[in-house]
């Protein structure tokens, strides 16, 4: 039992601790999930025949990845074989097809690179480093980010080259998992003509990101179909105001004049993926409304470049839409929009008096879509599958998949049973619980449950799948999983969304513990053995169940939580995000209702329940310290408790052997406090 574990147990993590390989199995393993291809949809041919894509394979020994290519035809001619098109210890990314359809370009080692689109007469096109690009439509152009330095030694350090101190005088000296150096990434642009590139010209010359740090890629880029204009996203803020605030803008660069346009001037919220109609008359991109608030309702606004006038195109709905894109006439717009736990493709007709029709279906999230005149081709994935590749026929009668990646692995082992529930909450609303069974699920016997509490906090409960939180891993290890989308979580409206801001520690909690107390009256469930886990926000949902639980659970795993909101808000680096949700600061003299009752450090007095604690060095939106805390406060008063510490991952878990390790740890604890 977990009672027995030595109370001063700290468990370090050397990223370079070798495992060794387990013969197949039958159930998924953590090592099986580390041996399935990722796949990335990048480009779909001019001719709309061709389809690129990456499958990144991670080698557990070498604890390193690498993406290689694929390709595979529209019309699913390639059968379940698709053609490898390229095969180094480099990977590969950022792939797309030259506009006349007879070249592949991709980055490889930081470089543009062009082969055929068969794989073969594979270039090199240039020494500049890029971090990503795009052709202009014509091919005569191409734009690429690269960062560009824009600090300044500072005078005290002269004639001390190995001082390490970091001199800061202002704030997002870090970002998310790194330090910042001072350098940021521009766009540039420069001529091509047949495999040869021209000089460069940065068009931004300043020290601000597009696309934005830390997660935007080229989408947040776009080139107008004429090549004339580059349409791009930016937060021209710095330092404190960078902090505190979400205005992001669509900017609009005129090549022959040199000139740039804010589009969004005066829209203070997160304004991200310009994306030109085909003839280049309006841009359609994401747009979230308050100041601040980096969950707000998403929608897509439509921008007329000949009257200059913008309007939000999907003002009649009430969830957040997202990745606009454009049918080849310009008449319809298509895009992704949560619905109960999924996430479906949508499409907007104008030739219809602007009258949406939803063009997926199923228990499936869909991403990356690409629209062509007869399909739509779009990434899908869901709890029991990992992402693969499929057309929908524009009638969305039918979803063909069109790559198998995975399909041999899975079908080698059993996979659980995904049902959804509906659960009354304590203040009589229905609420969307997916719950996940064992293999070969036996409703005659009983079994240990796990409530999984979700990030965010504002991030749906949908049909994911995670190499991390994996639901199928957990019932694969004989768990049933109760996974409730509770209050705060979209894709069930923006009132349901918004009710967490201002109150993490009341009704969504009470929506954990509705779930629950809900599910565990099934004869199959021991409500003897029940656990709560979950990272981030989920890590705090833990750690205040720990203080509230009413004796409920045997055991907790907190992953990268909140366990002190003042600490925390004194340390995170987005300020924009605790502005918003924690209502402020903690020094205000009218100090919010959040702070005096929602902190799960007030709480600890009551702990009496084991307790694993995971946290890493590098995550900067939760820092390490919170972890620490909540690990002392359980071994001071006696609690069983572990520490499991990642000196090189970020606020998730990234490189194999430390992924394949947090499994280990994760069930081993699990496995001896749940189970006989």
């Amino acid at each position: 039992m977990i009672q027995k574990l030595s109370l001063a147990f700290v468990l370090l993590i050397s990223p370079f601790i070798l495992l060794s390989q387990e013969e197949k199995p039958e159930v998924l393993t953590p090592e099986l999930l580390w041996s399935l291809g990722r796949v990335s949809l990048m480009d779909v041919s001019p001719d709309e025949q061709t389809i690129v894509y990456g499958v990144t394979y991670y080698d557990i020994e070498e604890n390193s990845g690498s993406t290689d290519l694929y390709s595979v035809k529209v019309d699913g001619s390639n059968g379940k074989k698709p053609v490898q098109l390229t095969n180094t210890p480099k990977s590969e990314y950022n792939a797309q097809f030259r506009p006349d359809g007879k070249k592949i370009g991709f980055l490889r080692g930081g470089h543009l690179w062009e082969m055929d689109i068969n794989g073969t007469q594979v270039n090199k096109v240039s020494e500049e480093l890029m971090i990503g690009f795009k052709y202009s439509p014509d091919g005569s152009k191409i734009l690429f980010i690269r960062d560009v330095n824009y600090g300044e030694p500072d005078p005290l350090t002269e004639g001390l080259p190995k001082a390490s101190a970091r001199i800061i005088d202002d704030l997002m000296y870090r970002h998310w998992d790194h330090w910042e150096d001072e350098s940021y990434s521009n766009i540039f642009v420069a001529s091509y003509s047949n495999g040869k590139l021209g000089e460069a010209k940065n068009i931004m010359n300043e020290p601000f990101d597009s696309p934005l740090m830390p997660f935007g890629g080229m989408e947040q880029i776009a080139w107008s179909p004429d090549g004339k204009s580059i349409a791009y996203t930016c937060k021209k803020l710095s330092g404190v105001e960078y902090a505190q605030s979400t205005d992001s803008n669509i900017y609009l660069y005129d090549l022959e004049s040199g000139k740039t346009r804010n589009l969004s001037n005066g829209m203070k919220g997160y304004d991200m993926e310009p994306v030109f109609s085909k003839d280049g008359r309006y841009i359609a991109w994401n747009s979230m409304k308050t100041p601040g608030y980096e969950a707000d309702r998403s929608r897509i606004f439509i921008y007329d470049t000949k009257s200059r006038e913008s309007w939000e195109m999907t003002s009649g709905l009430d969830e957040s839409t997202n990745h606009p894109r454009w049918s080849k006439d310009a008449r319809q717009v298509y895009f992704t929009a949560g619905r109960l736990g999924t996430y479906q493709i949508y499409m907007v007709d104008f030739d219809n008096n602007g009258k949406m029709r939803q063009c997926s279906n199923g228990n499936y999230n869909y991403g990356n879509v690409f629209v062509t005149d007869r399909f739509i081709i779009a990434t899908r994935m869901s709890m029991s599958q990992p992402t693969e590749i499929v057309k929908i026929t524009k009638d969305a009668a039918r979803a063909i998949p069109l790559t198998f990646t995975n399909e041999e692995a899975l079908n080698n082992i059993d996979l659980g049973k995904v049902r959804k529930e509906v659960i009354t909450t304590t203040d009589g609303k229905p609420m969307h619980t997916w719950v996940i069974y064992p293999p070969n699920f036996d409703e005659n016997k009983t079994y240990p449950a796990l409530l999984y509490c979700q990030g965010g906090p504002q991030s749906a409960v949908s049909q994911f799948w995670s190499y991390r939180w994996n639901f199928q891993m957990m019932a694969a290890n004989g768990y049933i999983v109760v996974a409730p989308n509770r209050r705060g979580l979209p894709s069930f409206g923006t009132e349901w969304n918004e009710e967490i801001s201002g109150d993490w520690g009341g009704q969504a909690m009470d929506d954990l513990l509705s779930a629950i107390d809900s599910l565990k009256q099934k004869p199959y469930i021991d409500e003897n053995r029940l656990g709560a886990v979950g990272a981030s926000f989920g890590g705090y949902s833990v750690y205040w169940l720990a203080g509230n639980h009413d004796k409920r659970f045997k055991t907790f795993i907190s992953h990268c939580g909140l366990f002190n909101l003042e600490s925390w808000y004194g340390t995170t680096e987005e300020l924009f995000f605790a502005n918003h949700d924690l209502e402020g600061p903690y020094w205000q003299q009218n100090l919010p209702e959040t702070y005096k009752m929602d902190s799960p450090h007030d709480y600890v007095r009551n702990w009496d329940t084991p307790m694993l604690v995971i946290h890493n060095q590098k995550d900067f939106r939760v820092p390490v310290s919170e972890g620490m805390q909540a690990f002392q406060a359980a071994q001071v008063q006696g609690i069983p408790s572990r520490f499991l510490y990642f000196p090189d991952e970020g606020h998730w878990v990234l490189k194999p052997q430390n992924g394949i390790l947090w499994q280990r740890v994760f069930f081993d604890w699990l496995d001896r406090s749940l189970k006989p």
